[in-house]
């Protein structure tokens, strides 16, 4: 579904991605990992059009994504800090959103994360008012309500209270089971052993490797996702 072929990428002299291949397939939970400044985020900018690659490319469904926007339509995102305009409403946001995307939305909106965190009531709110919290319920519940075939989570827990969190990660196991590809940068490693099925590990812009989960417990004798991973770095 989305191939990474010899992708390299450079800002000045940092070189943020250096001759990257990944395939990534759907019906698959992927966790993208590594240490800050791994090249996480710059690969998931180049994934979505917002960074594009000095080298290599990129495809969506077999068709490379260079000067082809409408691929965007397929995939939900949400960023790690949502950003939106200060004044207006959740209500106004989420009106807006539709309004932008009505021609791609081929089936009816999921709004189960508007539902599930209770934002029907706080529709009035402004956003300049939101917690950090709530504003990651906005971010979430827009990744999703598009029914797009791929979902790209930047640290989609960071800042949600234990019982929002546990509401999305029962909603992103349920988009795996309808057969999505389904990508998740996270630093909390403890909270993705129930939800992936593979790990993508990144170091200095570089492809370290990329398992099942079952490979890298085989690999390293360990069950939980954070001790495979220490293990892995120590070694």
């Amino acid at each position: 579904m989305i191939i990474a072929n010899n992708v390299s990428k450079k800002f000045g002299s940092l070189q943020a991605l250096n001759n990257l291949s990944v395939t990534c397939n759907k019906g698959e939970c992927i966790a993208l990992i590594g240490p800050n400044g791994s090249g996480k985020t710059t690969f998931i900018k180049t994934i979505l059009g917002m960074v594009v690659c000095d080298s290599g490319f990129i495809t969506f469904n077999g068709n490379n994504i260079n000067n082809n926007w409408t691929y965007r339509s397929a995939i939900g995102y949400m960023p790690q800090i949502g950003r939106y305009p200060e004044n207006m409403t959740i209500g106004q946001v989420l009106d807006m959103m539709k309004d932008i995307r009505k021609n791609s939305a081929t089936l009816p909106l999921d709004e189960d994360l508007i539902n599930s965190f209770n934002l029907s009531n706080l529709l009035h709110k402004r956003m300049r008012t939101l917690s950090g919290g709530t504003k990651q319920k906005v971010s979430a519940a827009l990744a999703f309500m598009f029914n797009p075939e791929v979902l790209i989570l930047d640290e989609p827990t960071a800042g949600l209270d234990p019982v929002s969190s546990e509401i999305l990660k029962e909603k992103i196991l349920l988009e795996k089971s309808k057969g999505k590809l389904i990508l998740i940068s996270s630093h909390i490693l403890s909270e993705l052993d129930d939800l992936v099925t593979q790990v993508i590990y990144m170091q200095d812009g570089k492809l370290c490797f990329h398992k099942t989960i079952s490979q890298l417990q085989a690999d390293t004798g360990e069950h939980k996702l954070a001790k495979a991973i220490a293990q892995v770095m120590q070694q």
